[in-house]
């Protein structure tokens, strides 16, 4: 059986676990600590960072974009008859979500309102561009059938959903494709299964516990102003 190395509320191993979990193939998962990673999750892993997928013939492979190749071409595609410039289209919007990954991280836990700021725009302009791309006559993002930009954009939704949900800031005001999209993405079956039991808690205290999100809930500050300088 395929085996994830993985650590909790990384968003690059829900994009992984998300294309398994589409296409309902089974895997194990085993969570290790990146603070303190064992000799033998650093001697599979070149780069030291999750995830690490171990295949069913036990090679050991890393960095989630050459993953997620992977399980496209070993387990088949998502989407059938799909063109190569439109493969190579996917992909690119694809990198544009992963390239954000660690933004949206950063934006939850700025201390204040300055660096929330600068950051935030950096996350709102690929937010804006997908705004642009959406047809809000579909579902996901090309048609109603979900593709791998979908999966490709589900950590950082889902994430976003847990800020709104919890902190009362809607990092997708005046987006309304993009909740729409979201709304979809969320009410999927497996949406829930790609993430650890205790994944809500583990975020809230991580991400907003002691940041400026924090602040704004302590505050009560309006919520939506995320689509000016400044949040909630």
């Amino acid at each position: 059986m395929i085996k994830i190395i993985s650590f909790k509320i990384c968003p690059f191993v829900q994009r992984v676990t998300a294309a398994l979990e589409a296409k309902n193939i089974a895997y194990e998962i085993e969570f290790i600590s990146l603070k303190d990673k064992p000799k033998w999750f650093i001697d599979v892993s070149p780069n030291g960072q999750v995830p690490v997928m171990v295949t069913e013939n036990h090679i050991p492979l890393f960095e989630s974009d050459a993953i997620i190749e992977y399980i496209e071409d070993e387990y088949g595609a998502l989407e059938e008859n799909v063109t190569n410039e439109q493969r190579a289209l996917d992909r690119a919007w694809s990198y544009l979500a992963s390239k954000n990954y660690l933004v949206q991280c950063s934006t939850m836990r700025s201390k204040d309102e300055s660096i929330f700021t600068e950051r935030f725009s950096k996350l709102r302009n690929a937010f804006e561009k997908a705004e642009n791309q959406l047809n809000i006559r579909n579902q996901f993002f090309k048609s109603d059938r979900i593709s791998n930009v979908d999966l490709a954009w589900l950590p950082l939704l889902y994430r976003a959903n847990i800020v709104q949900q919890h902190m009362g800031c809607d990092l997708l005001v005046n987006f309304p494709k993009m909740k729409a999209w979201q709304a979809n993405l969320l009410a999927l079956p497996f949406a829930s299964k790609t993430v650890s039991h205790d994944f809500e808690t583990l975020f809230s205290n991580f991400y907003l516990t002691d940041t400026f999100l924090a602040q704004c809930k302590s505050e009560k500050i309006n919520s939506q102003c995320c689509d000016t300088s400044s949040c909630c």
